[in-house]
């Protein structure tokens, strides 16, 4: 009989966004390892239908209301048979992970992402974080980021599990269908993937359009392409107006996930030169597309580059080196994606992480818990 697990998560299946994208090929993973019988889920929200379930896993349905969660995620893991493992997918929810793990005497395993991990979180945070047994890590920066400021626990505790690619996306010829929805016929295309929240203007395109004016002379036939939706939007109009290319600067907003292959195909170049990155899947759907892709050199990009090997690192806060870089992409051949984003294939990921649950199980990883923790 294998392991069950029970998997505390912000959203999964029926979510959207980078880390709803990790915790499902996360628990797809996890339903492939020989030690698992079993995964329940309890997300927080679930906008979207939630699809074809992968076998073993069982979603439950959403709990927005944190007081309810809580005691939802409580009772379910009293009802759960002895040698459960708990998996949090979050760190803001490691206070009520490590309260649960403390409760049952369940070994925790824990998931952080990125800048909500770099500097030091409140008290209650951190001592949720020093229950769990394992603490998993999107890339070497933000594990790095947490034993330098803040993580009080054995170092070898906090392993590094990396982003995976799914075999959507591949090379394959431009889209007739976002070529003509967007007018794109005989334009340079410059692509960014991600949320608009104007919380998070660190994604870097504003720098991306400063760079787009410069490449005007040169590439008159550039246009930048910014798939996402959020709040953000009116900023960059602003900012385009500002550079004067507010006729260059395209806004497609939210577009249906099944599509964004064929946007990633349709794109010459993609750039998202952010500042307090993760990791950035989207680097890895770009480059397995075959598109040329650059990112910025301060965060979790360069995990998600491979050092450079996957794409171009620049400085984000620089757009003449950016409008470099895509001058550059523009005139060079296109990469050999799939071989460059191999080593993030969901074959590793999936032996990646049943190796982990084969240490969790024989109790290998880490040091015994503090009396405190």
């Amino acid at each position: 009989m294998g392991r069950q697990i029970l998997a505390l998560l912000s959203d999964a299946f029926g979510g959207h966004g980078g880390i709803a994208r990790y915790n499902r090929d996360l628990l797809s993973a996890l339903s492939h390892a020989a030690a698992v019988s079993r995964i329940v889920a309890l997300p927080r929200m679930q906008p979207e239908p939630i699809g074809t379930l992968p076998a073993k896993v069982s979603q439950l349905p959403a709990v927005a209301n944190q007081v309810r969660y809580s005691l939802a995620a409580v009772r379910l893991a009293r009802q759960m048979p002895p040698g459960t493992l708990l998996f949090c997918g979050h760190l803001l929810m490691a206070p009520l992970a490590g309260l649960i793990s403390k409760l049952t005497g369940q070994p925790l395993w824990l998931q952080v992402h990125g800048i909500d991990a770099w500097a030091k979180p409140a008290d209650r945070v951190r001592w949720g974080a020093r229950r769990s047994d394992l603490v998993t890590a999107v890339s070497r920066y933000t594990r790095n980021q947490m034993l330098a400021n803040w993580w009080e626990g054995p170092a070898d505790r906090i392993r590094v599990l990396p982003n995976t690619v799914d075999t959507a996306y591949s090379p394959g010829p431009k889209s007739p269908k976002i070529i003509a929805r967007h007018g794109l016929a005989g334009r340079k295309v410059i692509l960014t993937v991600s949320r608009l929240a104007s919380a998070e203007r660190y994604k870097g395109h504003d720098y991306v359009i400063s760079a787009l004016s410069q490449l005007r002379l040169d590439h008159p036939e550039a246009v930048y392409l910014v798939v996402g939706g959020g709040d953000g939007m009116d900023y960059l109009r602003s900012a385009a107006q500002t550079f004067d290319v507010a006729d260059r600067v395209i806004f497609a907003g939210k577009v249906p996930h099944e599509e964004l292959p064929d946007y990633f195909r349709t794109a010459d170049v993609f750039v998202m030169p952010s500042v307090k990155e993760g990791f950035g899947i989207v680097f890895l759907e770009a480059a397995a597309c075959g598109l040329p892709v650059i990112g910025g050199n301060r965060d979790g990009s360069v995990d998600a580059l491979a050092d450079g090997v996957i794409g171009t690192l620049v400085d984000p806060e620089d757009p003449a080196m950016i409008a470099k870089a895509i001058d550059s992409a523009f005139r060079s051949r296109p990469r050999d994606g799939l071989k460059a984003v191999a080593r993030f294939s969901r074959e590793n990921f999936e032996q990646h992480v049943g190796s982990m649950i084969e240490e969790l199980t024989s109790g290998q990883v880490g040091a015994p818990r503090t009396t405190e923790a």
